[in-house]
């Protein structure tokens, strides 16, 4: 049985025990982490936000999941603090009043925080990072006509006054899609888990693959353990096997399930050749799955890598530890809000505002708030080769003639 199985990105938590209680510990932690309280209703609808005095400066709240006693928490909080301060340092041409407010892990203290920064005269709040926190935090502020900027990436409690600043799972399965199909990959197969993280990412396999105009070849569901994935992997290899299909998409959310699937399905004998392998996840993340026989040749998604690193060199030079992977929404976030009110509009805050088609320029590459409040990044379409990781497409730095 699987002995490391994590809950996905949302919300990193220790190892936890096998097969039942496993299946049962990890759905509950992505329904209280990532799933929210009530439904999102669409941003495309009447204009949210607050106007602003663009001569004056702009009061930010910040929420970060400090004060839990969570070593790894208070590593992120702490990163999109200083990655938020850094990006305030640099919106020349606006002045950002950057208030930074300790949630922890709660979603009632987020909340509450979120009501306090706003009877301070918060404009706009940046934050919470886990979803059920940004649905809270959401309604308190909705009721002021505030909008917000979630550091999560669950499409789930994206409408309305709430955005999603993270990496969605329907924007990593677009991009893979669609630079499937221009490679000619066509017929395509869905593995997921059977937890909620894992039917969420096969449902945004499933629309990604409608929209590109490719065919769904079926989806077939493994529990999260080894026995699970073992029960599935015979039938999709009769699939590649027999040339049904020329793509396996997998959602692969807990960390043990991709380097255990991976390897199954590379022992059946599935080849790239046969069936492309895809996934939602990294496959370069931890670094040790660069060794893997069953990666190599696969292909994932990543941020733009040159910028990437431009930020973590500059954040290790000033804080004097590296960042967190999810430092750079608290810097995106801010330097998404500078961007607007450089253009000394009143309406910079507003949703009609923030959803601009042009998007803006972030650490790890271009990103756009959408509509719907999920956010579109820019991301390169990557491989494993040789144990090392090499760029088949490389991210956009503009959205002229990119995406939707």
């Amino acid at each position: 049985m699987f002995q490391s199985l994590q809950a996905p990105p949302c919300n990193r938590r220790p190892a936890l025990r096998p097969l039942r209680a496993a299946l049962a510990g990890l759905a509950a932690a992505f329904l209280a982490a990532c799933q929210p309280m009530g439904t999102g209703s669409s941003a495309s609808g009447p204009a949210t936000g607050q106007m602003i005095d663009p001569g004056q400066p702009i009061p930010v709240a910040l929420l970060v999941p400090t004060g839990s006693g969570n070593a790894d928490l208070e590593w992120l909080g702490r990163s999109l603090a200083n990655a938020a301060k850094m990006a305030a340092a640099d919106a020349q041409g606006a002045n950002i009043d950057l208030r930074i407010y300790s949630t922890g892990s709660d979603a009632s203290t987020a909340a509450a925080r979120t009501g306090e920064a706003i009877r301070a005269g918060a404009k706009i709040v940046i934050g919470p990072l886990h979803a059920e926190a940004a649905n809270a935090a959401g309604n308190v502020a909705r009721g002021s006509n505030v909008n917000l900027l979630s550091f999560s990436n669950n499409s789930e409690v994206a409408g309305g006054n709430v955005f999603t600043l993270g990496t969605g799972f329907g924007n990593v399965a677009d991009r893979l899609v669609s630079y499937g199909v221009r490679q000619g990959k066509r017929r395509y197969m869905v593995v997921a888990e059977s937890d909620v993280a894992g039917q969420l990412g096969a449902r945004a396999i499933e629309a990604a693959i409608s929209r590109a105009g490719a065919m769904n070849m079926g989806k077939v569901s493994h529990e999260v353990s080894r026995a699970g994935v073992d029960s599935i992997v015979p039938s999709v290899a009769a699939a590649a096997q027999a040339g049904k299909i020329d793509a396996v998409f997998v959602t692969a959310n807990q960390d043990a399930v991709l380097p255990y699937l991976a390897d199954k399905l590379h022992a059946a004998g599935i080849t790239p050749n046969q069936a492309q392998l895809m996934g939602l996840t990294r496959f370069d993340e931890p670094a040790m799955r660069l060794s893997l026989p069953g990666l190599q040749e696969g292909i994932f998604a990543l941020p733009d890598t040159a910028l990437r690193q431009q930020f973590e060199a500059r954040y290790q030079a000033a804080y004097g530890e590296r960042p967190h992977a999810l430092a750079g929404l608290g810097y995106d976030g801010v330097s998404a809000i500078a961007a607007l009110a450089r253009t000394g509009r009143k309406d910079a805050l507003t949703s009609t505002a923030l959803t601009r088609n042009a998007g803006f320029a972030g650490v790890n590459g271009v990103f756009r708030l959408k509509g719907d409040g999920t956010t579109e990044r820019g991301l390169a379409v990557a491989t494993v080769r040789g144990g090392k990781v090499v760029i088949l497409d490389p991210a956009p730095r503009s959205f002229g003639g990119f995406g939707s």
